[in-house]
């Protein structure tokens, strides 16, 4: 059961995809499961042949739990010897099997090794309700705030957050972008947003810590950029999926991505990757008229970069007041692998490519 966030302690699998004998490759989908941000497709990162399931749909598992095995190579996968019976047992009880200890014929895992197992890892009964009362299953827009909720609180815990902004004259990229426009079709078009994402992204080449996790007390800078995009939900809470590889689109591309990422993000159908992997999160709530705002790190990533609405302000330009189309940006960073003067070279790597839109 990978990690889906910060927060996520359990999920539920909801379907398996494949069956065992099946032969899979790193990227196919596996098996759906359900969090509090809703159902996601899990996929696979090894080649080779499922050799069983271990864990029935509808069971819901801690993060870590071994969800199936996948038998590596040529010929007939070697499976561990698991008694019918104990396999039952072991979905009913959530009892890893990989965590057993087989007592049976050349260690074979029997139901009285699984019963013993996960008597063993019973948690306590939870407490009666009092007298008169109902008890109350959260609701999944309660479940979401409240692995937003844990998620934030542990970030600001554990990171020491610093934050940067600059105001930055879009004038050029967007006069740029609608002479671009113009010449395209509605469902061509691009959206400011594309922009700034591809400015971000070009912006890392120049300080590439921004780029990374920290884990573990050290900073782990990442050659790709996965990035991360902060979409408010329809029914309420927000996902931040990542755009793989973004590095290596070009504009056009990275528009394509980011609305594909949307409408999978609202319609439920992300996958797993998405939600794991991102290296530098972007979050931009100019349509809903915000000037300014500081997001706050998803860990373990050590960054967020963040984009107000596009305005227009007075500027001095050759000694006359004029108006000037300008947008804030942000960028919040964990003070153990950045300083000032690194974040304020990143703001200013982004200022310099939306000066020149059509390098983009």
């Amino acid at each position: 059961m990978p990690a889906l966030g910060a927060s996520m302690e359990t999920g539920t699998l909801v379907q398996w995809l494949k069956q065992p004998g099946d032969a899979v490759k790193r990227g196919d989908i596996i098996a759906v499961v359900d969090t509090e941000k809703g159902a996601i497709e899990i996929e696979v990162f090894e080649d080779g042949v499922i050799s069983d399931l271990v864990v029935a749909p509808g069971t819901p598992v801690p993060v870590g739990t071994v969800l199936a095995h996948i038998a590596r190579g040529k010929g007939e996968p070697r499976r561990r010897a698991v008694s019918p019976a104990a396999r039952r047992r072991a979905a009913e009880l959530h009892v890893d099997l990989e965590s057993v200890p087989g007592t049976g014929p050349d260690g074979a895992v029997t139901l009285a090794d699984v019963e013993q197992r996960g008597a063993a890892i019973a948690p306590a009964a939870p407490a009666a309700p009092a007298p008169g009362t109902l008890p109350s299953t959260p609701a999944p827009d309660e479940l979401m705030r409240h692995a937003i909720a844990t998620a934030m609180a542990r970030s600001k815990r554990e990171i020491p957050h610093a934050y940067l902004a600059a105001s930055i004259d879009v004038t050029p990229a967007m006069e740029w972008m609608a002479s671009v426009n113009a010449r395209r079709s509605v469902t061509e078009r691009l959206l400011p947003a594309a922009l700034l994402l591809r400015a971000t992204v070009g912006a890392v080449a120049d300080v590439p810590e921004v780029n990374g996790h920290f884990i573990d007390g050290r900073a782990r800078p990442s050659p790709a950029v996965h990035l991360g995009v902060a979409i408010a939900l329809r029914g309420g809470g927000l996902v931040a999926p990542a755009i793989r590889d973004a590095q290596r689109l070009d504009l056009n591309g990275l528009m394509r991505n980011l609305g594909d990422l949307v409408t999978r993000a609202r319609a439920g159908a992300l996958r797993s990757s998405e939600l794991s992997e991102a290296t530098l999160t972007v979050t931009n709530l100019g349509d809903q008229g915000v000037d300014t705002v500081f997001g706050i790190i998803v860990p373990p990533q050590v960054a967020i970069v963040g984009f107000g609405r596009i305005v227009d302000r007075p500027a001095v330009v050759d000694g006359q007041i004029i108006a000037r189309r300008t947008v804030t940006a942000s960028l919040s960073f964990d003070h153990r692998v950045l300083d000032g003067h690194r974040a304020g070279l990143f703001l200013a790597a982004v200022d310099r490519r939306l000066q020149h839109p059509e390098a983009l």
